[in-house]
């Protein structure tokens, strides 16, 4: 027999395998709860209308109510038969009281009913994960404060170029963390339109109050057209991308992670609550949780990829190849969540090994630039004369495999007469960072008032 709720043009039931590729239910049902807040509000705008009777409007209220309890007590039975979660809802109102549920769908579609519980799902999603990304930004910053003058090495080409300080580094994922949830935000802002009363593609010739439903859903306005309202899906392309982009910042945290836990770096270390044990050797500590971290990234790149090829050649309006937007978008967002907790947990978790990281620091000469901008300063050498001298005396050390500050001045006399013993107060590592004082550098009172100021902000 052919679908109850939509089959009057069909005779028979849909083919097993048309079944089969249709039914969305098995992913669509994380809707549910905006189904059913975008239907009450839909409801209560059919009866201040006069669209439908006050009476059926508090009875489909009253129903949709039920049916919500039932959902989140887990006894609601979800049917493949009904193909996705607005049949599932629209059957069980039927259930519960009548021939009234009909009433419901007046002035409606599936598709500007689909399009409403997708931007309310985004809508909320982006909210959790902005309270996550603040979550992080706020570790991050404790983190940072309690290590403001640890030092350890800063890195190019993973090589060591100059010292900076641990809270340094790690407030320099604060800001990208800042920048992630302002994309968020933007992405926020455009979405919050309400596609409510586009019907199918056209409109509808009830005399519907587009502006009532979206005030009551939260919504800054209607949107403006309609093919637009149920076509696009470009709210979702921009979430995702800025989840891909906070995704990149989490994953190569979590590269920094994987390598500062390991014996030939030493820098940091995570216990028992992110680590795991290897099956065959009894001394692994494993940084799973980070490598997960890393690894989820291309799922959520994947979300991105696969929603921007379904949309590309789609001609207005809807089509059935934007059932595909869903399944992606909920794994992207959910991992992205999990990597926010995950990643959360391990920067309050993380220890830093102070003496080792200090160490490290000074190794390969990275107080070079000091000695440099040191023989401009003072003897006002042209930088690039200052870099050739600064190299003569890195290659003296190097031979002697000591440190810049283990050179005698006379050495350093022989490379460049003019040098004296101030030039002792800018090598070594600790008047390296400290000299570092011009805004956003390292110095660790620099840094300070950076994560002071970052956790004033997010306590706001």
């Amino acid at each position: 027999m052919s679908n109850k709720m939509w089959g009057g043009r069909f005779a028979s039931a849909p083919d097993r395998v048309m079944e089969e590729i249709n039914a969305s239910i098995g992913f669509d049902y994380k809707l549910a709860l905006q189904d059913i807040e975008g239907s009450k509000a839909h409801v209560s705008m059919l009866a201040a209308t006069g669209i439908v009777p006050v009476a059926d409007a508090e009875a489909i209220a009253a129903g949709l109510d039920e049916i919500r309890r039932e959902i989140e007590t887990e006894k609601f039975t979800f049917s493949r038969a009904l193909e996705d979660i607005h049949m599932n809802i629209e059957a069980r109102l039927s259930e519960l009281i009548g021939p009234a549920a009909g009433r419901l769908h007046t002035a409606r579609s599936r598709n500007d009913q689909v399009a409403l519980d997708f931007r309310l799902y985004t809508r909320d999603t982006i909210d959790t994960l902005d309270l996550q990304l603040r979550d992080l930004q706020q570790a991050l910053a404790e983190k940072a404060l309690a290590h403001a003058g640890t030092i350890m090495p800063g890195f190019t080409h993973l090589q060591v170029a100059q010292p900076v300080t641990f809270g340094h580094h790690l407030l320099a994922y604060v800001e990208m963390l800042s920048r992630d949830r302002g994309r968020l935000a933007d992405a926020r802002a455009r979405l919050n339109e309400c596609p409510l009363g586009a019907a199918a593609l056209a409109g509808t010739s009830f005399p519907i109050d587009r502006f009532a439903t979206a005030k009551a859903l939260g919504f800054e306005k209607p949107t403006g057209n309609s093919l637009d309202s149920v076509a696009d899906r470009d709210f979702v392309l921009e979430t995702l991308a800025a989840a891909s982009i906070a995704a990149v910042h989490l994953s190569r945290l979590a590269e920094e992670i994987v390598l500062w836990v390991t014996p030939q770096f030493g820098f940091v270390a995570l216990s028992d609550k992110f680590t795991t044990g290897s099956s065959i050797m009894p001394q692994k500590r494993n940084p799973d949780a980070a490598e997960l971290v890393r690894g989820k990234t291309g799922r959520i790149f994947g979300a991105l990829n696969a929603l921007l090829v379904v949309m590309k050649g789609l001609p207005l309006a809807y089509s059935k190849d934007m059932q595909e937007d869903k399944e992606g978008t909920f794994d992207a967002l959910q991992s992205l969540s999990l990597c926010l907790a995950a990643m959360t947990g391990m920067v309050r978790d993380l220890e830093p090994d102070v003496a080792r990281m200090k160490a490290a620091a000074g190794s390969g000469f990275s107080t070079a630039t000091d000695l440099a901008d040191w023989l401009v300063r003072t003897l006002k050498l042209p930088f690039r004369e200052a870099h050739h001298v600064t190299g003569r005396l890195v290659a003296r050390a190097a031979e002697k495999t000591v440190g810049l500050e283990d050179l005698s001045l006379a050495e350093m006399r022989d490379v460049e007469p003019r040098i004296d013993e101030s030039i002792y107060t800018v090598l070594g590592v600790e008047n390296s960072v400290a000299s570092r004082t011009s805004f956003g550098g390292t110095a660790p009172e620099n840094v300070r008032a950076q994560a002071q100021g970052w956790l004033d902000r997010l306590e706001k």
